[in-house]
């Protein structure tokens, strides 16, 4: 009888031993995504994209969040991560290069790490989960631009600060697009102005932009607080419907001024799909079936695919979810109640 006891036990030890192993082979010591901060609505829509795609695969979906968006939070969140032994680690960062330490341990013990729109230095992560890219977002901005102007007339940008990258990139993508393809020949940008991101200041600049320019049929803004501002300018002036707004915006700040007529149309990205993107990328990665080198590709449940693993400009890798979202007066209800 004893023998019988001690051959049970050992038999558990082993299969528990063996469903621990599994687990950290195929994905079984659950799945986490960490936002910047918590109760954030978009990052809480990455959330249930990522979410479905993991609880969709029959695993653990885990989501951890600091209260106020510092790296220090993050760092301790994924440091009991870390001590949970999950299988992999998303993370939406605020801070590029701080959290390479943490990070570095994290990988050094089996955990695969990628980043999801708000990226992680290349050093830090197997794959970033990126939501467009420079080309594809500038081109939207110019195939919008010609498409609400008519295919000819002035318009002007409305940016954020001078200094930020990601506008600049856009900016610089969009004058390239104008100046290489012919059909755009009579789109006239007119002016690049800076409202620093600020509500006020971009008010003002877009003020500025209808008083110099009297000709001025439409602004673009590739700014969450430009597309606002100036939206409200056109609305509170009473030209909507002889100066447009577009660009990238907030449903919720945006349904009004899409509804009203200001803005016909924006973008952005739908942050389900860049969740669940994330959700099939985690999958891929702890059962190796994608290590997040250039070539790697998988399948990604409800978006299709094949997704492929591409250079990143930071010199590591990305997956790119796709074109720009469109939001217009058929969906924009929809997505204001989601962020």
């Amino acid at each position: 009888m004893r023998k019988v006891i001690v051959f049970v036990c050992v038999l558990s030890m082993v299969l528990t031993s063996a469903l621990f192993a599994g687990g950290r082979r195929d994905g079984e010591g659950g799945h986490a995504f960490v936002f910047k901060s918590a109760g954030n609505p978009f990052g809480e829509r990455v959330w249930d994209g990522f979410r479905e795609a993991i609880e969709s695969q029959g695993y653990e979906a885990i989501f951890r969040a600091p209260a106020l968006p510092t790296v220090e939070g993050q760092i301790q969140i994924i440091e009991q991560l870390i001590a949970q032994r999950v299988s992999s680690i998303g993370v939406s960062s605020n801070d590029f290069d701080a959290l390479q330490p943490v990070l570095t341990r994290a990988r050094n013990q089996g955990i695969h790490v990628f980043s999801v729109d708000s990226a992680v230095n290349a050093a830090s992560r197997n794959v970033h989960i990126n939501q467009a890219d420079t080309h594809l977002i500038a081109l939207s901005l110019v195939e919008s631009a010609y498409d609400i102007l008519g295919g000819s007339g002035e318009f002007a940008i409305l940016s954020a600060t001078s200094t930020a990258a990601n506008q600049n990139a856009w900016i610089a993508a969009m004058q390239e697009i104008l100046a290489a393809q012919p059909r755009f020949a009579n789109l006239n940008l007119v002016r690049i102005a800076f409202g620093d991101d600020l509500r006020d200041r971009s008010t003002s600049e877009t003020q500025a932009l209808l008083a110099s320019f009297p000709n001025l049929r439409l602004i673009i803004a590739p700014t969450t607080v430009g597309i606002a501002a100036a939206a409200r300018v056109i609305t509170d002036q009473g030209l909507i419907g002889q100066v447009y707004v577009s660009g990238l915006g907030l449903p919720s700040e945006m349904l009004a001024y899409i509804e009203n007529g200001a803005t016909p149309y924006m973008y952005l990205w739908n942050p389900i799909d860049m969740g669940y993107l994330g959700g099939h990328a985690a999958i891929a990665l702890t059962r190796g079936t994608m290590t997040g080198a250039v070539g790697n590709t998988f399948a990604a449940g409800r978006l299709g695919g094949p997704f492929s693993v591409i250079s990143a400009p930071d010199g590591g890798t990305e997956v790119i979810l796709g074109p720009p979202f469109r939001f217009d007066r058929s969906n924009i209800r929809f997505w204001a109640e989601v962020y």
